[in-house]
């Protein structure tokens, strides 16, 4: 499979993320990922959606070790500081499924607690239902685990305008996607640092085409499946959410009704805040994660 790995330079001027990056090979590629905290600590999955990286966890990952947790936050393939296939048709749902359980398993992750929002949902969610045991408990930003239905006129509005933008200017998004406060131009400059040119943002551009929102797309019945599993699913199942992201910010409530270990959990919404909730309410969502596991 051909890829291209974005050089480390890119990375050099970040400061507000001074984790040393790991790395384990994940089906013939390089997959970097943050492990910081207590290595005794209760573990936490951090993953990120699109077109993000593991920087998207920087507001969130210090309160978390300082109250004793470790923080596992991998980038996934075709993002942040790992491999970038540079074919469109190498991407798939089903795909990035099977790199994240090979990652956990690359890594022996010991039993987690998974955060995920965005595609880190999409592609997280299926993890935890098709590999329970790998996980105590779940709590879920705004994502989904669509099984081809749309998803609505703000979805449909990203999907098409990722597909004609010149070029996915990542600082420029986030910014837009983000609405309780202003990132700096160095943060806007680090979402942008994984991508020096259209070559490496394959996977950025075909991420939002695999979304399963019609019959016909790949994963549905997977996608299924894994709710069959949800609707009998007792351990702790937390939404921490922002309704204002016209992406995905409703989508939690689904989960709410049918998850039984849903029932009873402190939900919580968060306002203002955009789809990108780490960014805009990093230290509250942090804060909601410690209360809750403890």
């Amino acid at each position: 499979m051909e890829y291209l790995r974005t050089p480390d330079d890119r990375f050099a001027d970040i400061t507000d993320f001074a984790y040393e990056p790991k790395f384990v090979e994940v089906d013939g590629l390089r997959m970097a990922y943050v492990d910081a905290g207590p290595d005794d600590g209760p573990v936490m999955l951090l993953l990120h959606g699109e077109p993000t990286w593991s920087y998207l966890y920087r507001r969130m990952i210090p309160p978390l070790i300082e109250a004793g947790f470790r923080c596992i936050a991998p980038d996934l393939i075709g993002f942040g500081r790992s491999d970038k296939p540079v074919e469109r048709s190498a991407y798939t749902y089903n795909g990035h499924v099977a790199w994240m359980k090979a990652f956990i398993a690359a890594i022996d992750m010991p039993p987690a607690t998974l955060f995920a929002q965005d595609w880190g949902g999409l592609i997280g969610l299926r993890v935890a239902a098709e590999e329970s045991d790998r996980f105590e408990r779940i709590a879920m930003g705004n994502t989904g685990l669509p099984v081809g239905a749309p998803l609505g006129p703000g979805f449909d509005a990203w999907l098409n305008a990722s597909q004609v933008m010149p070029f996915m200017d990542c600082g420029t998004l986030l910014q837009r996607a983000t609405a309780a406060r202003e990132l700096t131009e160095a943060e806007m400059d680090a979402y942008r640092a994984p991508f020096p040119n259209e070559a490496h943002m394959a996977g950025a551009r075909e991420f939002p085409t695999l979304v399963p929102i019609t019959p016909a797309h790949a994963a549905v019945a997977e996608n299924e499946a894994a709710w069959a599993t949800y609707e009998q699913w007792t351990k702790p199942f937390l939404t921490l959410a922002c309704p204002g992201d016209p992406v995905l910010g409703q989508l939690h409530h689904e989960f709410v009704e049918r998850v039984p270990g849903a029932t009873g959990q402190p939900h919580q919404e968060f306002e203002p805040g955009g789809h990108f909730l780490q960014d805009d309410r990093g230290e509250d969502v942090a804060a909601a994660l410690i209360a809750w596991m403890s």
